[in-house]
């Protein structure tokens, strides 16, 4: 059965920094580019963090450049990101998901940036 959990998110104030991680089973992982998105309730979800196999080259949209760094464990079918400086305008519900994309999604884990 395939399945993606994302866990992690939380409650920071701004500058603060948050770890998420997501835990894939059900499919090769290792292989596989793999992402991470956020959305915005009425928004579209937007790709966030991307990184290949075997990760030398990680791609980030504009906004999060030099704050957040993906990273993948291929032994333990992980994937990672590490959430640096954050702003509000990071809130959102993150998702990661392998590329072509799953068409089932997991929940997300919500990350809120306030003070």
């Amino acid at each position: 059965q395939v399945q993606i959990v994302e866990s992690g998110g939380g409650l920071v104030q701004p500058g603060g920094s948050l770890s998420l991680s997501c835990t894939a089973s059900g499919f090769a992982f290792a292989g596989y580019t793999m992402d991470w998105y956020r959305q915005v309730p009425g928004k579209e979800r937007e790709l966030v963090a991307s990184i290949t196999d075997p990760g030398t080259s990680p791609l980030y949209i504009d906004s999060v450049k030099g704050r957040f760094t993906i990273r993948r464990d291929n032994t333990n079918n992980m994937l990672y990101l590490q959430m640096d400086s954050l702003k509000p305008e990071d809130t959102a519900i993150y998702y990661c998901n392998k590329y072509p994309p799953l068409s089932s999604w997991g929940q997300g884990t919500q990350v809120t940036v306030s003070s």
